[in-house]
């Protein structure tokens, strides 16, 4: 019974130290030099983010709902 015990004990041991190494911040996922691709316009969701929340406002206000814009649902309910 020890033997399955010690078996057991460096099994969990060497589970929960590869979960802690798994979650340290050895280094950046993104590096400094690749953020400037993340920066582009063209990896906006919106083309033209006034636009976009003008029409937001435009729909909240006429459906009497605020928020919910991202998931279907909201407003009076009579379409």
């Amino acid at each position: 019974m020890s033997i399955a015990r010690r078996i057991f004990g460096l099994t969990a041991a060497v589970g929960l130290l590869s979960q802690l190494w798994a979650c340290s911040p050895i280094e950046p996922w993104v590096k400094p030099y690749e953020r400037e691709r993340l920066a582009d316009p063209i990896m906006a969701f919106d083309r033209n983010p006034v636009s976009s929340a003008y029409m937001d406002h435009v729909i909240e206000v006429r459906s009497a709902s605020r928020g919910g814009s991202g998931a279907a649902g909201g407003g009076c309910g009579c379409n």
